[in-house]
């Protein structure tokens, strides 16, 4: 399924938080904070406003966005104004 954000929406693939830590302890997903890193997968048609592109890494809101699955894939649909920075 394509799925095209409209206005000033962006489509975003959320990035997997590690499960453990780097001293090697284990996370459960219940205490697991929110992931707020990915890749742009598609963007809306309001080009004045949208300053990303398909395949930039971003940073976004912590509870910004709607979820949605697409293709058994969970993506977040977030307006251009959550997204705070593109990481290079």
């Amino acid at each position: 399924m394509k799925v095209k954000p409209l206005g000033d929406r962006v489509l975003i693939k959320m990035e997997a938080m590690e499960e453990k830590t780097a001293s090697g302890i284990y996370i459960p997903q219940t205490a697991q904070e929110k992931t707020q890193t990915g890749v742009v997968v598609a963007v809306g048609d309001d080009k004045d406003v949208i300053k990303v592109k398909v395949n930039d890494k971003i940073m976004y809101d912590k509870y910004a966005g709607t979820q949605v699955k697409i293709d058994g894939e969970e993506n977040l649909l977030v307006k251009m104004s959550d997204i705070l920075a593109i990481i290079e």
